[in-house]
């Protein structure tokens, strides 16, 4: 059995915070330069809310735009500890139907974990490379994708070869590689992960 992956592996240790005094307008501009889909309100170290890009444009739609970061945040801000699985991470941000959780060691936050750090990482997708299925699975797979003109040369016996069935595309650089390995939240090839 494969031990659980932690949020702690998988978390993001960089995220940008506020203050609930923080000029609304600077906010979004600062969300903008940092390339950053939210942004943690704090008071002191403790988080109180979040601004989403969801939040920024319903406030700039609204009659009357909001002055500081605390107008315009979501206050629910689901938490969970570095030490929970990833599972639990998504069951909180399930529950709390959000795309992201604030990872919190005691009252201070130490990362952020987002929907896509959790599906790149789940233990439910195989990894890339592994087929966990019976040799007459694949080889029904394979005449399958014969019949129906899959990639590939015809090998031995008429039946089509699939040439990248153990292939994907590392989500850095972009290129088709079978050595993608989960860093930091995205699938990369080796050369990705060396820089």
């Amino acid at each position: 059995m494969e031990r659980d992956v932690t949020v702690q592996e998988v978390m993001d240790r960089e995220f940008v915070g506020v203050t609930e005094s923080d000029d609304f307008t600077e906010t979004v501009e600062l969300m903008l330069e940092e390339g950053v889909e939210s942004v943690v309100v704090l008071r002191g170290t403790e988080p109180v809310g979040v601004v989403t890009e969801r939040d920024a444009l319903s406030a700039m739609v609204a009659d009357e735009e909001p002055a500081t970061a605390a107008d315009a945040m979501t206050e629910t801000v689901p938490t969970v500890s570095p030490d929970h699985t990833i599972a639990e991470a998504a069951d909180a941000m399930s529950a709390a139907t959000t795309k992201r959780v604030l990872v919190s060691d005691g009252s201070e936050p130490v990362g952020v974990v987002s929907e896509h750090d959790l599906i790149t990482t789940s233990p439910f997708a195989p990894a890339v490379g592994t087929d966990h299925t019976s040799p007459e699975a694949r080889a029904e797979r394979q005449s399958v994708a014969a019949t129906q003109g899959g990639p590939g040369d015809l090998g031995e016996g008429g039946t089509r070869e699939l040439e990248y069935e153990d292939q994907s595309i590392c989500e850095a650089c972009g290129s088709l590689a079978r050595d993608l390995r989960a860093f930091n939240g995205q699938l990369l090839c080796a050369d990705c992960r060396d820089i």
